[in-house]
């Protein structure tokens, strides 16, 4: 994280290269979770009830505690570190801080409602299931704006 003590990016030979690449490999996850997520979880309703709970109509096997357990715990993981990459850089290199904060909150806080209503859909209530897709997308959408916003302001922004 040397990137948060460089006082010009700009100036900085190494820095530079090393952000674009981060910030195009997270653009790359973005796009290839919501592919993946599609083909394990599911991305609607009723695919992901399907997924946890099983059709006995049509001899779908639910998901299996541990099987659940081991993906969510992943999940906290990837996406923890992700987000707080992404804040930081982006806290970095935008140019209106009042805004930055506003939306790394909401960034934060849609990817933690996500991760929460899972959880409690699959022990609890599966009614939840529908705050879990809305705020995955939220998340997904916000962190894939917020990363081509800081790849623009490393590239062609005129103060960083």
């Amino acid at each position: 994280m040397r990137f948060t003590l460089i006082k010009d990016l700009k100036q900085d030979i190494t820095m530079k290269p090393l952000l674009n690449g981060l910030l195009i490999f997270m653009l790359m996850y973005f796009i290839a979770d919501i592919f993946v997520i599609d083909a394990t979880l599911g991305l609607q309703v009723e695919d992901i009830k399907m997924t946890l709970f099983g059709n006995a109509d049509e001899y779908i096997d639910p998901i299996d505690k541990s099987v659940f357990l081991e993906y969510i715990h992943g999940e906290i993981f990837f996406t923890m570190m992700i987000l707080l990459t992404l804040s930081t850089v982006y806290a970095r290199l935008c140019s209106i801080k009042y805004y930055s904060i506003i939306i790394i909150n909401i960034l934060m806080i849609s990817a933690l409602l996500a991760l929460v209503s899972l959880g409690i859909s699959y022990f609890y209530t599966p009614s939840l299931l529908s705050v879990y897709v809305v705020s995955f997308f939220i998340w997904h959408t916000l962190a894939f704006i917020m990363t081509l916003h800081s790849l623009w302001n490393l590239n062609f922004a005129t103060s960083i």
